[in-house]
């Protein structure tokens, strides 16, 4: 049987050979995902996110982003890690047009499996940090 962090890696791995589809394939069919919406996102919806987060976000001269994992931990069906998304911002996104600007993205993320598939994931990451590199908003002061 494959461990989540193995299939959890396998999708990586796909995301980082520019191949969305196949990462998609990690998420069941009735995905929950919460974090960047107000509410849980099904798999359609995340991936129309992930659709536009590619086409505005890629890595210089290739059109995804690149995805590292770190510090990864398992407890029976459940996998969580912290990651970083990096690339150059060549489109618009979230309302902010492309600046051609390069970016590093940080979170954490947990993911609740059945089976081959994730069923539940949980995110955080660092938007405000990452629309203060696009320039989108000014940094924050420091007291």
């Amino acid at each position: 049987m494959t461990t989540p962090a193995e299939l959890a890696e396998r999708a990586r791995q796909r995301w980082n050979a520019g191949d969305l589809p196949g990462y998609l394939e990690l998420y069941a069919e009735d995905l929950r995902f919460h974090g960047v919406e107000p509410g849980p996102m099904d798999k359609a919806a995340v991936a129309a996110f992930y659709g536009q987060f590619w086409s505005a976000m890629g890595a210089p001269g290739r059109p995804n982003p690149h995805l590292e994992f770190h510090q990864q931990l398992t407890d029976g069906d459940m996998f969580a890690c912290r990651f970083v998304v990096s690339g150059e911002h060549h489109g618009d996104f979230m309302g902010v047009p492309a600046t051609g600007r390069p970016y590093e993205i940080g979170g954490v993320t947990i993911m609740r499996f059945r089976g081959d598939q994730v069923v539940e994931r949980w995110t955080t990451a660092d938007f405000l940090g990452l629309m203060v590199q696009l320039g989108a908003v000014p940094a924050p002061a420091m007291a």
